[in-house]
C-alpha cells in the first residue's frame, strides 16, 4: 500500500514497510542513511535521490533543496528569515488586514523604509495582498493571501516558542557570556 503524499515535497511519505526505526526513534527510509550537510538524517525516499553536488538544484517535479548554494529556494527561504518579514506575517495572521501605520505599530522598531521593502518583497512572493480602496484619500491595507496564510500558521508556533523560551535562551546567553569572557566568536 503506498504511503500518503509528503506535504512538503509532494513525494510519497513513508509506512510501516519501508522505514528503518533509528535508535532516537527516527525514521528513516529502508537503506536511506544520506545526511543533510549539518549531519542530520534526511527522511527522503532513495528512489528519489538527493542531487550529487550541493551546488545543484533538482527543481521542477524532484522538488527544491534549499541546502544547495543556487537553487531558488535558497532565495526565498533568505528572504522569508529576514529581520522582519516573519514578524509581518505573524501580526497579519493575528489581527488580520491592516493599513501601513497599524502594521508600523504592531512591529515595533520597524522603520518606514524597511516596513515598506519587506511589504512588498512579500506581496512579490505572492504571500501579501496590498488593497488600495478607491476613497479619498485612498485607504490601503494589507492581508494575507492562501499562500501567506499558510505560511504563517506554519511560524506561528514559532513565535509561540519563542515567547516561552526567550528568558531560557537570554539566561543561556548571559551564561555563556560569562563562561567566555563575552566573546561569541568560534
Amino acid at each position: 500500500m503506498p504511503g500518503r503524499q509528503n506535504g512538503r515535497t509532494g513525494r510519497p511519505g513513508l509506512t510501516v514497510s519501508n522505514v528503518d526505526q533509528v535508535s532516537d526513534g527516527y525514521q528513516l527510509p529502508i537503506g536511506d542513511r544520506r545526511r543533510y550537510p549539518c549531519g542530520m538524517a534526511t527522511p527522503q525516499q532513495t528512489a528519489d535521490p538527493r542531487p550529487e553536488s550541493p551546488d545543484t538544484c533538482p527543481g521542477g517535479d524532484q522538488g527544491f533543496d534549499i541546502f544547495a548554494a543556487v537553487c531558488p529556494s535558497r532565495d526565498v527561504f533568505a528572504e522569508l528569515a529576514d529581520k522582519w518579514s516573519l514578524l509581518l506575517l505573524l501580526s497579519l495572521h493575528s489581527c488580520g488586514e491592516q493599513r501601513f501605520s497599524e502594521l508600523q505599530r504592531a512591529v515595533g522598531g520597524v522603520s518606514r523604509k524597511m516596513l515598506t521593502q519587506s511589504l512588498r518583497a512579500l506581496e512579490r512572493d505572492g504571500l501579501v495582498l496590498r488593497t488600495v480602496h478607491p476613497e479619498t484619500p485612498p485607504r490601503v491595507v494589507y492581508g494575507l493571501l492562501p499562500l501567506g496564510r499558510t505560511l504563517a500558521e506554519r511560524i506561528s508556533p514559532l513565535g509561540d516558542w519563542v515567547e516561552s523560551y526567550a528568558g531560557q535562551v537570554v539566561a543561556a546567553r548571559e551564561r555563556f557570556d560569562q563562561a567566555h569572557g563575552g566573546d561569541c566568536t568560534p
